[in-house]
């Protein structure tokens, strides 16, 4: 009797254990070479596992919601249908991760499948109260329908039936905000901490426009209660323990936004926003600057070879990812805009390749919308530097005839890792940065 394993896949270089999300095939039925055969979450993101060879699944042995290292046997499949029945009885009975059989060595590889490659979305200046009602048929492949796993858990939990629900994404894939809709629930729009200068300020003659208290969607526990942390939050505090071992240090700058909040203005109705018009500003300046795109390695300083900026998005069911906008310095605004839309979209229903949200060379953080007025960011790691955006507010300022005036002003912090960033090396970046802002901030669509 042939019997194939299934393991627990490493969907990141930094994962060491995944989460069974869903079984997308059950014990007895037929598996194809390349179909997906379950769900798995990963630190920051759900993604299809898929086999690369065909035959029955024979066995289950870890079951849905059960948490599994990486490399640990988590199912059985068998060449042939007569084969179940002897590998099922040889089996354990489905059990946590921790009461798993030891995995043997390997002979079915099996690893993420790709998510479908997202349309270059076009950007609105303004969230979208509702989704349009749905046009595309359900997707269905072999027989199942195509859904992303946020959707496929919230149509559990709402009683809806995919097969009745009309997809709107990629290729008519099931989004969770489709099920929302079948369910006559209200729809969630994506939401992003964004924002700076124009996009951050109150209107005209409306006053200071009110901040929320929390990002949307968090949930919190009751008084006296314990609430355990999901695999997103565990991996933040991985990565925040090992940034208490950098020798990092602050640098701040103040930046008047007046121009920028003018161009903003302008460009604002083609579809960009505020993320990725400052996101371009520090990719073209790191262009300048590779000392503050840099990173310490083992063996010695990291110059990488583009400058990719994360941009950290606060998530609704807690912790934070960083999407990646790849070639920041170099990529037109407009394209820009149109990556970070989605990003943004694909990172709230955890649908990111590893690529997306692990490959930032430098990570910008803003809590401008809250109306803070600095903060100081904790360095990531495997980056050299992190900038901090405040709000942008008026002030009064003494230009440099003398005279008085008023300026709408913001707030910029740097945290270095001082083993590859010096002082001087932080304070010239500012320094061309606010330069850009500005005096030029026109040339950033150009």
């Amino acid at each position: 009797m042939a019997t194939h394993e299934i393991f627990m896949p490493a969907l990141s270089s930094t994962m060491t254990e995944g989460k069974i999300v869903e079984w997308l095939k059950k014990p007895g039925e037929r598996v194809e070479r390349g179909e997906s055969v379950l769900v798995v979450e990963s630190d920051k993101a759900d993604m299809d596992v898929e086999a690369f060879q065909e035959g029955f699944l024979a066995a289950v042995l870890m079951e849905a919601g059960s948490t599994a290292p990486v490399g640990e046997t988590i199912g059985l499949i068998v060449e042939s249908e007569a084969e179940i029945a002897a590998a099922k009885a040889a089996a354990p009975a489905p059990a946590a991760a921790a009461a798993a059989p030891a995995p043997a060595a390997p002979t079915l590889t099996v690893t993420p499948a790709a998510p479908p490659p997202a349309p270059a979305a076009t950007p609105t200046p303004a969230p979208v109260a509702a989704a349009p009602a749905p046009v595309a048929a359900p997707a269905v492949t072999d027989g199942r329908v195509v859904a992303t796993p946020r959707a496929r858990k919230l149509a559990s939990q709402l009683g809806v039936a995919l097969a009745s629900v009309r997809g709107t994404g990629p290729n008519g894939r099931i989004q969770a905000e489709d099920v929302e809709q079948a369910a006559g629930q209200p729809v969630s729009v994506p939401r992003v901490a964004e924002g700076t200068a124009a996009a951050m300020a109150p209107a005209a003659g409306n006053g200071s426009a009110p901040a929320p208290a929390a990002p949307a969607g968090q949930t919190f526990g009751r008084p006296g209660e314990t609430v355990a942390f999901n695999t997103l939050q565990q991996a933040v505090v991985r990565n925040m323990n090992v940034s208490l071992a950098v020798p990092c240090f602050h640098v701040g700058y103040t930046i008047t936004t007046d121009r920028l909040d003018a161009f903003y203005k302008q460009v604002k109705p083609k579809g960009v926003t505020m993320t990725a018009l400052l996101a371009k500003a520090v990719g073209v300046t790191l262009a300048r600057h590779p000392q503050v795109n840099a990173a310490a390695s083992d063996t010695g300083m990291t110059y990488p070879a583009a400058v990719n900026v994360a941009v950290a998005v606060a998530m609704d069911d807690g912790g934070l990812i960083t999407p990646v906008l790849a070639a920041a310095d170099s990529t037109d605004l407009y394209s820009l805009s149109r990556n970070w839309a989605d990003l943004v979209a694909r990172s709230r229903s955890k649908q990111l390749k590893p690529e997306e949200y692990s490959t930032g060379t430098f990570t910008l953080s803003n809590l401008g919308m809250f109306g803070v007025d600095r903060f100081d960011a904790i360095l990531p790691p495997g980056t050299g530097a992190i900038l901090a955006v405040a709000a942008s507010r008026p002030v009064v300022v003494a230009l440099k005839d003398g005279s008085i005036a008023v300026r709408r002003q913001m707030q910029v912090n740097l945290t270095a890792d001082h083993r590859v960033i010096y002082g001087t090396h932080g304070a010239a970046f500012l320094k061309d940065l606010a330069d850009l802002i500005e005096n030029r901030p026109d040339s950033l669509a150009l």
